[in-house]
């Protein structure tokens, strides 16, 4: 039998992929313009990880090392297979692929502490604070609904000063089963006092979507992983900063200073070369969430101890075997040709817009001189110079 060369294997995955992204973007288009317009939505049904926490960069290492410790090796294949699955569930499936001498509740009492060190390091992802804050200024009722335990989602939520706000709050554990399965989101609303089909559900993973939808619920997605597709929901974001409440039959945001938007400040550090960055990431994991993504602006430290203002176009790659993340940069107060494999060290606080996906699948970045101009004029505002760069540098 003639084998395929894995190249070509690694191109029609790829080319796979782009038209499943290429399919569900034209379902996306043609449910916003049938449906949600017109929608009238009562209540919304957030989940915890993935869409207000960013606990996956903060807890990136406990399993590799945990796996470390009895000879095994991480496959991250495996792991994204079970994203968004609950801790029991996942504990049964990774005894028996990494062959562990363990049962799955000796290896959920003996990796639960090494992830419980790590939650009170999990920042909010952008926009959850602002979302969370506008639903209770405008007294619309909201659940959080998490396969997680209910213990775990208190440890994970109590230093944010979060829970005062939610009308409910749902673990997998107070329900006959977990997503998959429809009954947490139909407990939530039922314990609202809102009818399924008037309530919006903001999911990141693939079986909190197939919830959503099995409970006769709308569902936005704003996914945590890239290489999936959202082909069930009816709208998908990058971003919760792209949400637009207005579609929903929801208040608009007021939030907005001319054309930029303020947000809780992102820092990171990469190398800058030929107005690309690239991230420092040892492990191949990224430190950005995949739900940073579009035009933002802040400030950039070089080496050289120079400051710049600077506008960043931040996304993913989807030509290349493995997807990778895609930043750009533009210095916007100075020259910034002179700066070469630097490390730099960068904090945004504003967001502009989205990145341009329309007609296309590799959300191609393209910083226009309309968002350089929007970034100038921003950084000098009261709403953004509080971010003062030096206070981060």
């Amino acid at each position: 039998m003639e084998l395929i060369p894995l190249t070509t294997t690694i191109y029609v995955l790829q080319l796979f992929k782009i038209m499943t992204q290429l399919i569900c973007f034209l379902h996306f288009e043609n449910s916003m313009n049938n449906s949600e317009i017109n929608a009238q939505i009562s209540a919304v049904i957030l989940d915890l990880d993935g869409i207000l926490l960013n606990t996956e960069v903060a807890t990136k290492d406990v399993l590799k090392n945990f796996l470390g410790k009895y000879g095994k090796v991480l496959d991250m294949e495996k792991e994204d297979k079970r994203f968004g699955i609950t801790m029991k569930q996942a504990a049964v499936a990774i005894v028996k692929d990494y062959d562990l001498p363990l049962s799955p509740s000796q290896f959920l009492d003996e990796i639960t502490p090494m992830y419980k060190e790590r939650w009170p390091l999990a920042k909010p992802l952008p926009g959850a604070n602002r979302l969370i804050m506008h639903l209770y200024k405008h007294q619309l009722p909201f659940a959080l609904a998490s396969n997680s335990l209910s213990g775990n989602i208190e440890e994970k939520i109590s230093h944010r000063g979060w829970k005062e706000y939610f009308s409910v709050i749902l673990g997998c554990d107070q329900v006959k089963a977990g997503k998959p399965a429809p009954y947490i989101f139909e407990e939530a609303a039922k314990r609202m006092g809102i009818d399924a089909s008037c309530c919006l559900v903001i999911e990141d993973s693939l079986v909190g979507v197939e919830a959503a939808k099995a409970a006769k619920m709308k569902v936005v997605a704003v996914p945590s992983l890239e290489s999936q597709a959202y082909c069930d929901a009816d709208l998908v974001l990058n971003s919760l900063l792209e949400f637009q409440p207005e579609l929903w039959g929801l208040e608009p945001f007021d939030d907005w200073v001319n054309n930029a938007l303020p947000v809780d400040s992102i820092c990171f550090e990469c190398l800058y070369r030929n107005g690309c960055l690239f991230e420092s990431a040892d492990d191949g994991i990224s430190g950005l969430p995949t739900q940073v993504s579009g035009i933002y602006f802040g400030w950039a430290k070089s080496d050289d101890d120079e400051i710049f203002k600077v506008v960043t176009g931040i996304g993913l790659s989807c030509y290349s075997s493995t997807e990778k993340r895609k930043i750009q940069l533009c210095v916007i107060d100075g020259d910034g040709d002179h700066i070469y494999d630097q490390h730099m060290q960068i904090v945004l606080v504003g967001y502009i817009r989205g990145l341009n996906t329309k007609g296309n699948t590799s959300r191609d970045i393209e910083i226009l001189e309309e968002d350089k101009s929007i970034a100038e004029a921003s950084l000098d505002l009261p709403e953004f110079a509080h971010h003062s760069s030096l206070a981060f540098f």
